[in-house]
């Protein structure tokens, strides 16, 4: 896992060139004995300084493909241990594989039949690739934060979450020219972009970031990412067994927990609660909450049954702009930014998710000095709220 600074220099060197627009053929033969040694590690190193000098991940992604294909042979032939049967990662290989075997059985049936005798066949298949969404999330909210926390290189993590997005809106594209009865040849192009897209983010994950996790995660870290990852689908696989439980929410709090519940309680001028009072009331609320403190940091959020947008215990103490979208972590900046200087005091967002309107809130939260001390997202499922008309008393309650 030792890293050569000279070649790293070089190797940013030869990426800023491309970048640049200058001739590859050149770059490549000025820097051929480095391209040819880079490693995943080294990969991180190279993304990291470029973000670091100010290049977004949406400018990345412009020259990524081309750049991860002249790394190729050095990383195709990179030693790396392989993981646990039925550890976290080898379920995100599994998932690897049967994407592609879900790839490929879409390729046959554009090869067997005409465009409209195939096409309800094909929008079936295609509308089952959104599932492989979970895939993603478990990246994005179990194993970026724990790397995250093991290095600041791996900031660079945000260009790959870029990719899935990226990836996302290319399925949905997809699937809306589909159903929109467009032309075959859009058709092709736009699911042409989404193989080239889904394909290229195993080639990323395989060849760069599990590697590059394998050497840096301990093994308890990898149970406790398993471990979590039962709160998530586990797309075109058989779901391992095992439940996320809400015991097993309290990681690495465990001695806090114990003595907070011997002893502590809550007490304000409105009543007491006891700790397991408060979680019942939390997780019992129609809404999802999660607390970021004035230094930025994800603190706590809560377990409601029906969760809106999916959360794992390893964002705790994650910064809050590496747990949204690299595109949008500007206007998360700009709200919480109000919120310290005094500006605002709330945030309303609403969006449509698969059929429902779910609103979004942000509260900036103040003690009693008026001293801004973080910031508390809300978000509800208002479909049925919003579909109310009439009145419905206490009276007319029935015990079905």
């Amino acid at each position: 896992m030792k890293i050569d600074p000279n070649r790293i220099n070089h190797l940013i060197e030869y990426v800023q060139g491309i970048m640049n627009g200058e001739n590859g053929k050149d770059l490549y033969l000025k820097y051929r004995s480095d391209l040819e040694q880079v490693t995943p590690q080294e990969a991180f190193e190279i993304f990291h300084s470029l973000l670091q000098k100010g290049c977004k991940p949406v400018e990345i992604l412009v020259i990524l493909d081309k750049v991860i294909n002249v790394f190729y042979k050095s990383l195709i032939g990179y030693a790396w241990r392989r993981p646990e049967k039925n550890s976290f990662m080898d379920y995100l290989l599994q998932e690897n594989r049967a994407l592609i075997f879900k790839l490929e059985a879409i390729k046959e049936i554009i090869k067997e039949k005409d465009f409209r005798a195939g096409k309800n066949e094909l929008l079936q298949k295609i509308r089952e690739l959104q599932q492989f969404n979970h895939h993603y999330l478990k990246k994005e909210n179990i194993l970026f934060p724990f790397l995250e926390k093991k290095m600041k290189k791996f900031d660079g993590l945000a260009i790959m979450w870029a990719l899935h997005d990226e990836t996302r809106a290319q399925l949905k594209k997809v699937i809306e020219t589909l159903e929109a009865e467009d032309s075959k040849e859009e058709f092709n192009i736009d699911l042409g972009n989404l193989f080239f897209a889904m394909y290229g983010l195993i080639k990323k994950e395989e060849l760069i970031l599990f590697p590059a996790a394998s050497e840096i995660i301990e093994q308890n870290e990898w149970i406790e990412m398993q471990r979590q990852s039962l709160e998530y689908e586990f797309p075109f696989i058989k779901r391992p067994q095992g439940e996320m439980t809400e015991v097993n929410m309290a990681v690495d709090t465990h001695e806090f927990i114990e003595d907070f519940k011997d002893g502590c309680q809550f007490k304000t001028e409105t009543g007491i609660l006891d700790f397991d009072q408060i979680l019942l009331i939390f997780n019992a609320l129609p809404v999802d909450m999660t607390f970021v403190d004035e230094n930025n940091k994800v603190k706590f959020f809560t377990r409601p049954k029906d969760r809106i947008f999916p959360r794992s215990p390893a964002i705790i103490g994650r910064d809050v702009d590496k747990c949204h979208p690299p595109q949008s972590v500007h206007v998360v900046h700009e709200i919480i930014d109000s919120f310290r200087n005094g500006k605002k005091n709330h945030a309303t967002f609403w969006i449509n998710v698969k059929e429902k309107m779910i609103l979004i809130q942000y509260f900036a939260l103040r003690d009693s000095k008026g001293l801004y001390k973080g910031v508390l997202e809300v978000s509800q499922d208002i479909t049925e709220i919003r579909a109310l008309e009439g009145e419905k008393r206490l009276l007319h309650w029935e015990n079905t």
